[in-house]
């Protein structure tokens, strides 16, 4: 089985790994999808997210990172992947992602798994970290060296 596991990753996170980390003991194959949205303005590009996320998951031989452009169920496609792999916070997350759920079986026969996220790290978002690298503060406990170690050395504001 191979999976898909999307996200924009603006940063990755301690709490993407361990589910990256979970899905390697239950598929042959992880494909971590970077999707892009043009939409929005992410505060790392797409090239640095991409690095980041391939040095984060170079323990793992059968994780492979990819750049997502377009609808998801195209990219499950063109991939080659039986399943999409969420995680899932809390009710909030639930929610929103069984509507995705629906929709991407709908669009394209794609089914998807909603992994539970450890409790320890189901407050780690993305946003938190910006917001607390942004002004200085330890972000450290929520996500891996490298990734603390690139936003340090980012300016402020950028």
């Amino acid at each position: 089985m191979r999976a898909l596991f999307t996200g924009s990753f603006d940063p990755v996170t301690n709490g993407h790994l361990d589910l990256i980390s979970r899905l390697t003991r239950l598929t042959e194959t992880v494909v971590v999808g970077l999707a892009v949205h043009p939409a929005r303005r992410p505060w790392l590009t797409v090239e640095e997210r991409l690095a980041l996320l391939r040095t984060v998951c170079a323990p793992w031989p059968t994780v492979t990172v990819v750049r997502l452009d377009g609808l998801v169920v195209d990219a499950a496609r063109a991939l080659e992947v039986n399943l999409l792999v969420r995680g899932v916070r809390g009710a909030g997350d639930l929610a929103y992602e069984l509507d995705m759920a629906q929709a991407n079986r709908a669009l394209g026969g794609l089914e998807t798994l909603l992994l539970p996220a450890d409790p320890a790290l189901c407050f780690v978002r993305a946003s938190l970290v910006r917001e607390v690298a942004r002004f200085g503060g330890d972000i450290a406990p929520f996500v891996p060296p490298a990734v603390a170690a690139a936003l340090a050395a980012r300016e402020p504001d950028a």
